[in-house]
């Protein structure tokens, strides 16, 4: 299979039409079709709908287009392996929306400093989704928390322990735990991440019934609506780093305190293994007295 063909094709995708993606790959559109035919000959089968204007992928253009990522990624990391240099190439990261995320652009310019020939791209996704492009090979490794099934031929490893913080206002009066979550309007993170069922499991380990006033899907959200006075809610540690976040009166979750891990998860025969140990210490080192450095050489 020609792969000039095959990055044709997902030239197409990305630009939408046969006459963009010429332009991008610096062929005519002409060409363009000409390759699309061999292809679809090759594979017999039909990648396009040509009924409709532009021409639409088919179910098995979309497919083919799924294995033409695959292979090209293949192909890039073959020859940076043969060359020895694995250090350049585009390191492909995902992550949750959580507090990590406020440590990985710091943590991807000093890689970007040490190698200015590796290029980094971020996507921000659901655990359930990132771990599934992780073990595709769409991702080389992705950013999510502890409390999700991981499959045997991937590999998560935290970075950080993040403890978990009751936040007021700061006209509220501080009481025990117990009294607070019982009494003050409580705004109740709903979302259907590992963190929203850690915070409610405890809350239901100490026997409170919460006076629920609203319901969030962000920690984001959650934090504004304390520093309005509308309540109090529970969030992680990193979100309360920024200087803003100062007037907010805080007191530990749980007795002892909760906390939650935020790692990397990888496939065990990554090819890239020895940048994601060095992004983890980055992205360890990112989270102050709550990171944990990577283990050298563990898988």
């Amino acid at each position: 299979m020609n792969t000039r063909h095959l990055k044709t094709l997902l030239a197409i995708h990305k630009y939408g039409t046969f006459s963009q993606a010429a332009e991008k790959v610096n062929l005519t559109a002409a060409a363009v079709g000409q390759q699309v035919v061999s292809l679809e000959q090759e594979l017999r089968t039909e990648l396009f709908d040509r009924s409709t204007r532009p021409p639409t992928f088919t179910p098995q253009g979309l497919q083919v287009v799924e294995m033409a990522n695959k292979i090209m990624r293949l192909e890039e990391d073959t020859k940076l392996s043969l060359r020895g240099d694995l250090i350049s190439g585009t390191l492909m990261i995902g992550s949750v929306r959580s507090s990590a995320v406020n440590v990985v652009p710091g943590a991807m310019v000093k890689m970007r400093s040490k190698y200015p020939d590796l290029k980094t791209n971020l996507r921000i996704g659901l655990s359930s989704q990132l771990v599934s492009d992780v073990a595709s090979g769409h991702l080389d490794a992705a950013i999510i928390a502890e409390h999700i099934s991981i499959p045997q031929h991937l590999n998560w490893q935290p970075f950080l322990d993040e403890p978990l913080w009751v936040v007021l206002p700061e006209d509220m009066t501080v009481l025990p735990l117990k009294e607070m979550l019982n009494e003050y309007p409580f705004i109740r993170f709903k979302s259907a991440v590992p963190l929203a069922n850690v915070i409610d499991t405890e809350l239901s380990a100490l026997g409170v019934i919460t006076n629920d006033v609203a319901e969030m899907d962000t920690i984001n959200a959650l934090i504004t609506c304390v520093r309005s006075g509308l309540g109090i809610t529970i969030v992680p540690h990193m979100f309360l780093q920024e200087p803003e976040m100062a007037s907010l009166k805080r007191i530990e979750f749980g007795s002892p305190q909760i906390s939650r891990k935020i790692g990397i998860v990888e496939r065990i025969t990554n090819p890239r293994k020895i940048i994601i140990e060095e992004l983890h210490n980055h992205l360890a080192e990112q989270c102050g007295s709550h990171g944990i450095p990577r283990v050298k050489g563990t898988t």
